[in-house]
């Protein structure tokens, strides 16, 4: 029961959480060990608010799961774990992350009840509208960027990040998207209601605009933010940038396995060097002075 309690609380998916770490690195403070810890700290909560909406997603889906020919091995719709003790789960870990969120910053505590709301509207109603469930999933990264933001005292912190956050997200969501509709094929509307609200040649118009507009809000960041070099070095990152938007849209199109992006992000090579490289380059500029 334990075991399929964490397998539902999908520790794998915290990686996404891994924005809100945006701040602090971006505003050239990783360094700084108050405001790390802080971070720190808020990442957690930040995870476990995360698994609250997992756990009460999935209590919500149940019945839809258990006819999807993957999601039925997960352990509600399987019925290795009990509805009863998901709720329970659930409640007790919001009566843990809030109140110790309130300590860490009552502005950090707001957005993870903002969070919350947003996710919990979105797994009973926001869901089933097209396009509006691709927006409430950018919503939620850029609410992690954001409360990266409340947890530490922000010097220059670019707001062309927030842009290239929600252009990058949607990008991701309807790439998501896409390939849910080509795994589950004519029979997608039974497994995913907003499936029938979408096609793949109109998914494949929405990732064409969204990429291009994430490349484009990106490079505009790396020569016009406030805090970057006089050299405009942070433009070395461009290109790794766009390989891992190209290679993500590869693996949509062309091997129809991308429908988990944080799965890809853990188990695809080339977008895991190309990530690495950015966060070197972008270490190097920040932190050297290069």
């Amino acid at each position: 029961m334990f075991s399929a309690l964490i397998k539902t609380m999908r520790p794998r998916q915290w990686t996404k959480n891994g924005f809100v770490f945006f701040a602090i690195i971006f505003d050239k403070q990783l360094f700084h060990y108050s405001a790390f810890l802080h971070t720190l700290a808020g990442f957690g909560l930040f995870c476990l608010i995360s698994s609250v909406v997992y756990l009460i997603n999935d209590i919500a889906d149940i019945e839809a799961d258990r006819q999807h020919p993957i999601k039925k091995n997960r352990p509600l719709p399987s019925g290795k774990l009990s509805i009863k003790i998901a709720w329970i789960a659930a409640i007790l870990f919001v009566a843990i992350t809030l109140p110790l969120a309130y300590w860490l910053a009552p502005n950090f505590a707001a957005v993870l009840v903002a969070y919350l709301f947003i996710n919990l509207a979105y797994s009973k109603w926001l869901k089933h509208i097209p396009i509006v469930d691709v927006f409430v999933i950018a919503a939620g990264f850029v609410l992690r960027v954001e409360a990266g933001v409340t947890l530490i005292i922000v010097e220059r912190f670019s707001p062309w990040l927030y842009v290239v956050t929600t252009l990058g997200s949607l990008y991701l969501g309807f790439g998501k998207r896409r390939s849910e509709l080509a795994l589950l094929a004519l029979g997608a509307g039974s497994h995913r209601k907003v499936l029938e609200g979408y096609s793949i040649p109109l998914l494949d118009q929405y990732i064409t605009i969204v990429s291009a507009a994430t490349i484009l809000s990106y490079s505009l960041y790396t020569f016009s933010a406030p805090n970057l070099p006089a050299n405009h070095s942070m433009m070395l990152t461009i290109p790794f940038v766009a390989y891992i938007i190209f290679r993500y849209l590869y693996l949509i199109q062309m091997t129809q396995n991308a429908g988990a992006p944080d799965e890809v992000l853990l188990t695809d090579r080339p977008i895991k060097i190309a990530i690495f490289l950015t966060g070197l380059v972008i270490l190097t500029v920040f932190y050297l002075k290069i």
